[in-house]
């Protein structure tokens, strides 16, 4: 898709961090606008930052892990806009850090991979069609380095799901021979408010009293928020997603010094060796 101006991109998680960010750069290069998020105040101020910017735009609230709220985020951007040609899966969630003592907090599972995993899914089912329909069309599916290194979390097994049927839709789409490109994006740390979904995860999937935070996991909740504080500015992600949008790039890393780290990991793999003990992010 090497021309942008006119054409429409939807985009999940549009309220605030890489999402909003997107939002930006897709209205710089010209494009309508199809912004979804699950707080309606931020999702509101982008959808006016989008239109100051000389773009038209819509909000929809959407709560990407309900099958049913992502088939109104389609029916709204086709009723707004003839067609859709960008689809910016971003929406994501960090889940609890839960790693002392071996508990699994199901709910928690549920709910990261509800949003993470399942909204990459219902997006690939509402939009995909579509685009294979008219062929003038890209999908970016917001993945993580986190879906390249090992993790016993909801948030890893999600981020390595999301990498795989990525990987795989390209794959498939290439041999059909379709004209609708794939990117997955990979980054690392970057300075967005992912952290504090941790805080704001809903009522429904609140861990019961013997699933509390224990002084462990406060500390790694804190190192995990000063890391994410100190990453890499959005717009610096949201360049490259534009650039891999118009250059038909599949992937994208903000990172390469973490890719680098994947080194051993895949000698192992290819020698059959145990994996070897380091330190996770």
């Amino acid at each position: 898709m090497d021309q942008l101006t006119g054409k429409t991109a939807v985009v999940t998680g549009a309220g605030s961090g890489m999402g909003r960010a997107f939002a930006r750069r897709l209205a710089a290069a010209g494009m309508n606008l199809v912004l979804a998020d699950i707080t309606e105040g931020p999702l509101k101020e982008a959808v006016n930052e989008a239109v100051a910017a000389g773009v038209k735009a819509i909000g929809v609230r959407t709560d990407v892990s309900d099958a049913a709220s992502m088939d109104a985020l389609a029916a709204a951007a086709f009723g707004a806009f003839d067609r859709v040609n960008v689809v910016c899966n971003n929406a994501g969630v960090a889940g609890t850090f839960m790693g002392s003592g071996g508990r699994v907090d199901t709910a928690d599972w549920a709910w990261v991979l509800g949003v993470n995993l399942w909204g990459v899914i219902h997006g690939h089912r509402v939009f995909l069609p579509h685009l294979l329909e008219h062929g003038d069309g890209h999908i970016v599916n917001t993945s993580s380095m986190a879906g390249h290194l090992p993790a016993h979390s909801a948030y890893a097994a999600s981020k390595w799901a999301v990498v795989g049927i990525t990987e795989g839709l390209y794959l498939q789409l290439q041999q059909a021979g379709s004209t609708v490109g794939v990117s997955c994006l990979c980054p690392g740390w970057v300075a967005t408010n992912i952290a504090a979904s941790i805080r704001e995860r809903p009522e429904a999937v609140a861990p019961g009293p013997h699933l509390e935070l224990s002084a462990e996991d406060e500390a790694r909740y804190e190192f995990v928020t000063e890391l994410v504080r100190s990453g890499l500015p959005p717009e610096h992600v949201a360049d490259m997603v534009h650039d891999a949008i118009v250059e038909n790039k599949f992937w994208i890393f903000p990172h390469p010094d973490f890719v680098q780290s994947l080194e051993p990991r895949f000698r192992s793999v290819l020698a059959g060796t145990n994996p070897e003990p380091r330190l996770l992010g």
